[in-house]
Formats: structure tokens, C-alpha cells, sequence
């Protein structure tokens, strides 16, 4: 809901709320969600707007387990595992609890200079109870070894940002610079222990066992973390059809580790520059060329199992591409890049409730899309990627092996009719195609996921402020899985969903 609360319409307001209560095909999975986020806008004067911004969630859904790969994607002399398996048990539970509260204020200096100013506290909760966490099978291919997992984990965030552009011509060219910095306090908690817990039939599961737990770990760690980025930024129109794109970037951070539970503390300071360069070139009006250079770097979360200190994320990426607009309704690019990451965090095998962290990745690519009006009614949004993501460098991890559940092809078509004309103006009809090609499972490669085509499809109607529609999802049922943990923990794709809704604007 939204509108104004005053005669001028100087003061709106915006509600957004929902609440979701669902059952999953996936055994043992009931989902309660809780949202709701208001939006209050004061139009203080002509030049100057504040936003006051807050949002809530409330969600309770315990994350299935996901099935091994030996009796799913691989062969089992046991049998095949149904897809819907979950291996914890009915009083496994998790609650979260998302908070954030914060405002934006803009205010027009002139024509040329403007300031931006935003502030947000966000809070976070999570409590996890009993979480079954799959640790191997045994010897036998069908008994399921299980440690369950109790945690919390409070985040706390502070975040600060303000910036200032500004036009201005130096002779014939003309600049937009930009001038800001942000600030972060970041607070971070985790507690928790695992247990051993009853091994259960991966085929036949008896739910309910009971067994004398043994202790495996426990952790209490604390995050402490102040970061602040300053940049600049100068968008330079050479000439009508040429501009350049010139940033740098400065970040430092300081960050402090405790662990409670061994009684030792880390600390941790890094500072970094990050320049940024791309142009624009257009030889005709309907062709844009681009290519473009940056850098990243950002501090990571996370804890790994011998309580090692994290380095810092560094990225380096390289793009080019071509933007054709084929008419006033319909465009298409075609983008080819490399991405270096170091030092990224990815899950311990070994440890899985853990992280550790890799060397050098890097992700080369080809990127095509179509999106647009084809003819009056007639849209189309379609896209291929091609992608080849390997381990660049590492110390455990096998150079050149394929990052997990990145697929080197896939691809995506949604087209929508809707009559223009006649008694049945307003009616619509869509269809989508979603092909995703074969993936590793974990980044030992050690297995695949098979590639999968889905197909989705719509029916829908408007008239005057009434909509309805009916999504479908997966229309013939396909089997497969979307992604992997590791050998013991893939997880399975939507299942057919027939989703109903109606609108009224008002």
C-alpha cells in the first residue's frame, strides 16, 4: 500500500507486508515467513528529500540435509535414493530474526552539485537447533553417519555513507564527479557445538533413534570489524559518442578475532587501493562498444577449523562487449570477461561446518542477451552464458579443477503474448526454457551434476486495476538438482509448482 499523508503530497508512505505459511516437496520441510517493511518519504523542499526506510523478517525453516551423490546423480548397487529425502530429524529447527532501520537524505545544491547521505543499523539473529549435518557413508553405500549442530550466530552492523557530484566542463569536455565515502561497523558472534548422532538408512530411513551422543567440537568466536572506503569518481563525455570512466578506491579495515572458547585473539589490519576504467565508444547511435578494468578487495566472515586468520578478498576483472539497440523496443549485448578472485572462501569438505580458504579462481566467459518487444504484446528476455571457471592457484586443491556448480553452458528464454485488441484484450500467455548444463559437485571434481532443461509457462489477464495470473513452474516435472555441497549433500530442484495470484491496484 502506498500514498500520500498530507494534502500536497509533500509527506508519502509505503507498506510492503506479507506472511507465508507452506509445506515443500521436500520431506519434513514446513516454511513460516514474516515480512514487513514500511517507507516514509518527507519532500522537505524542492531541493531536499528524506526516506526513512525499515524492514522485518521473521522466517522459520530448517535447511534440508540434501542426498549423497551415491545413489542419486551416482550409481548405488543399493538402489536410487528419492530426490525428497531429508536426514534430519522432526525436532531439528532454525529461526531467524532480520532487522533494519535507516534513512536517506538528497538535497539539490543547483543544477550541477547534489549530496547524498544514508545511514542503516541492521541486526541479525539465527538460532539453530538439532541440524543434522551428513558426514559420510559407510562402507555398506546405504547407512548415513550424522552429526547435529546447535548454534547461534548475532550480527550486528553499522553503515554510514555520503557522497557528493557534481557537473562541470573543462573546455569542450564535460565531467561528472563523484565524491563519497562509506563506514561500516561490523559486530559478529558465533557459538555453537556438534555431536555425534544415530547413523540412519539413506534408502529406508527410521527416524526417532537414540544414541549417546559423543562431542565432537564447540566454538564461541567474536568479530569485530571497522572499515572505511573512500573514492572518487569521474565520468568524462569526451564527445558525443565517447566517454571514459575513471575511479579509484581506497579501503582499510581493522578487525579484531576472538575465541572464547581457546581464550586467543587475532587482530587484523589491511588497506588497499582499487582503480576502476571503462569507456564507451559509439560508432553509430544503435552501437555502443564498451570495455572496462577494476579491481576489489573486501575483508571476509567465516571460521575455519584450525581458527586460521582470513585474508582479505582481492578481484581483478576485464570486460568488453557491444550493446546493439536493433530498434526502439528491442536490444541485445554481447559481453566477453575474466575474473581473477584470490584468498575466496569456499566450505570444508573435511570439516563441513567449517570454511576455508582458496588460492586463485578465475571465471572467463561469454555473455549474450535479447531483451525487448519483438512486435506490439510480443516480449522476449533470453540470454546464454558460456562459462569456464577453474582453480587458478592452490595449495590443496588441484590446479585447473572446475569450480562446483558453475555450468560451462547455459541458457534462458520468458516470452509473453498479450492481445492487444477485441473481447479478450488483456489476455496473456508466457513460456519459459531454462537449460543449465552439467557442473562439478564439489572442487575435488570428483563427480558431476547432470545438466537439466526446465520449462515454465503462464497464463494471465488485465483489466482496468485487476490482474490475475497463473505461474507455472517446471510444467512437466522434470527430476534434477540444483546444486551441491559435496559428496554427501546435493539438492534438488523445484519441483512442478502451479502459483495462482491476483492484484488490485486502488
Amino acid at each position: 500500500m502506498s500514498g500520500p499523508l498530507d494534502n500536497r503530497g509533500n509527506v508519502l508512505y509505503r507498506l510492503n507486508t506479507s506472511y507465508r505459511s507452506a509445506g515443500s516437496s521436500i520431506d519434513l520441510i514446513e516454511n513460516k515467513n514474516f515480512q514487513i517493511a514500511p517507507v516514509l518519504s518527507w519532500a522537505i523542499s524542492d531541493k531536499t528529500k528524506l526516506t526513512l526506510e525499515g524492514d522485518y523478517v521473521n522466517d522459520s525453516v530448517p535447511p534440508a540435509t540434501g542426498v549423497p551423490a551415491l545413489g542419486s546423480v551416482l550409481f548405488n548397487p543399493n538402489g536410487k535414493i528419492s530426490r525428497n529425502r531429508n536426514y534430519n530429524e522432526s525436532n531439528a529447527s532454525q529461526q531467524v530474526n532480520l532487522g533494519r532501520i535507516g534513512y536517506r537524505l538528497e538535497h539539490q545544491f543547483s543544477d550541477s552539485w547534489s549530496l547524498r547521505n544514508a545511514f542503516s543499523a541492521s541486526f541479525y539473529d539465527l538460532k539453530v537447533s538439532n541440524l543434522a549435518s551428513p558426514a559420510g557413508l559407510q562402507s555398506d553405500n546405504s547407512t548415513l553417519n550424522r552429526r547435529f549442530l546447535d548454534t547461534t550466530r548475532d550480527i550486528t552492523s553499522y553503515v554510514l555513507a555520503s557522497d557528493v557530484t557534481g557537473k562541470f566542463s573543462t573546455g569542450s569536455i564535460e565531467h561528472q564527479l563523484t565524491l563519497g565515502f562509506d563506514f561500516n561497523d561490523f559486530y559478529n558472534r558465533d557459538t555453537g557445538n556438534a555431536v555425534t548422532g544415530s547413523p540412519i538408512d539413506i534408502f529406508n530411513p527410521v527416524f526417532g533413534q537414540i544414541v549417546a551422543p559423543t562431542p565432537l567440537f564447540a566454538f564461541d568466536n567474536a568479530t569485530d570489524r571497522t572499515a572505511l572506503g573512500i573514492y572518487a569518481q569521474d565520468q568524462i563525455t569526451i564527445a558525443e559518442n565517447l566517454k571514459l570512466l575513471l575511479g579509484l578506491r581506497f579501503d582499510t579495515f581493522n578487525q579484531t578475532v576472538k575465541d572464547r572458547e581457546g581464550g586467543t585473539e587475532q587482530n587484523q589490519s589491511e588497506s588497499a587501493f582499487s582503480p576502476r576504467v571503462g569507456i564507451v565508444y559509439q560508432p553509430i547511435p544503435p552501437i555502443s562498444l564498451y570495455a572496462s578494468y577494476s579491481q576489489s578487495f573486501s575483508p571476509v566472515d567465516g571460521r575455519s577449523f584450525e581458527d586460521a586468520q582470513f585474508q582479505p578478498e582481492r578481484g581483478t576483472q576485464y570486460e568488453v562487449g557491444v550493446k546493439a539497440d536493433l530498434s526502439d523496443r528491442l536490444s541485445a549485448t554481447l559481453a566477453f570477461y575474466d575474473l581473477l578472485l584470490s584468498n575466496v572462501l569456499t566450505d570444508d569438505q573435511v570439516n563441513p561446518d567449517f570454511s576455508l580458504q582458496t588460492g586463485k579462481q578465475r571465471s572467463r566467459g561469454i555473455e549474450m542477451n535479447l531483451s525487448g518487444a519483438i512486435l506490439p504484446g510480443w516480449n522476449i528476455i533470453t540470454g546464454y552464458a558460456y562459462t569456464d571457471a577453474r582453480i587458478e592457484e592452490d595449495n590443496a586443491l588441484p590446479v585447473g579443477n572446475r569450480l562446483s556448480n558453475i555450468p560451462k553452458h547455459s541458457f534462458n528464454l520468458w516470452t509473453t503474448y498479450e492481445i492487444q485488441a477485441g473481447n479478450l484484450k488483456g489476455l496473456g500467455f508466457g513460456l519459459g526454457l531454462f537449460y543449465v548444463g552439467e557442473r562439478q559437485g564439489d572442487l575435488g571434481n570428483s563427480f558431476e551434476i547432470p545438466s537439466y532443461l526446465r520449462t515454465d509457462a503462464a497464463i494471465f489477464y488485465k483489466r482496468n486495476n485487476w490482474r490475475a495470473a497463473l505461474n507455472v513452474r517446471n510444467l512437466f516435472g522434470v527430476d534434477y538438482f540444483e546444486s551441491s555441497f559435496n559428496r554427501n549433500r546435493l539438492f534438488a530442484g523445484e519441483d512442478l509448482t502451479i502459483q495462482g495470484t491476483i492484484s488490485w491496484q486502488f
